[in-house]
């Protein structure tokens, strides 16, 4: 398989989960969803929304970025920066994305460290694909289309805003 469909197999695959794991966790747990907010106070939440529907858009932006693009074959031609490393970065992304909301909803009905542990686990490695993603990105500036790029940028910082510094940092400090 090539690295443009391996690309968009992840993102098929990787996306299904993540979508399929926030629908169970929302509609499978009504009662409680309120509390995957954490401590996160009420005059926060406006910005985790907007940054969340940003991340999401942004998403799009620097995913048809590397899809239309960036060709994957003059990448492997020119040296170490591979296209690989974009695909390990999606797959750093998704995979744990998809378990956060489960472990989360298992951490409200039976708190542990084991499972706190888990919960910063995929925060991170989400945080760290997403900086993958930044860096392919700001690396790859020159191919493309100038404005494909800067759309790209700006869906990348908005994507990393949530990812990193929100969930990664942001709400785990403020979990109870």
């Amino acid at each position: 398989m090539n690295s443009r469909r391996t690309m968009i197999v992840l993102n098929l695959l990787g996306g299904v989960a993540v979508l399929a794991s926030y629908a169970w966790g929302i509609l499978g747990f009504p009662e409680t969803r309120g509390q995957i907010w954490g401590g996160i106070p009420e005059s926060m939440r406006s910005l985790y929304t907007t940054s969340m529907l940003t991340a999401a858009g942004g998403y799009f932006f620097f995913t048809g970025y590397f899809l239309f693009q960036i060709d994957p074959q003059q990448l492997e031609d020119r040296g170490p920066f591979r296209f690989s490393l974009i695909n390990w970065s999606y797959l750093l992304v998704l995979a744990p994305s998809a378990l956060w909301l489960p472990l989360t909803f298992s951490m409200i009905e039976s708190p542990g460290p084991f499972l706190w542990f888990m919960i910063r686990l995929v925060l991170t490695l989400t945080a760290i694909g997403s900086l993958g993603l930044l860096y392919a990105v700001l690396r790859l500036r020159r191919e493309g289309h100038p404005l494909f790029f800067w759309l790209a940028l700006a869906g990348i910082l908005a994507f990393n805003l949530q990812t990193t510094v929100l969930d990664a940092i942001v709400w785990t400090a403020y979990y109870p």
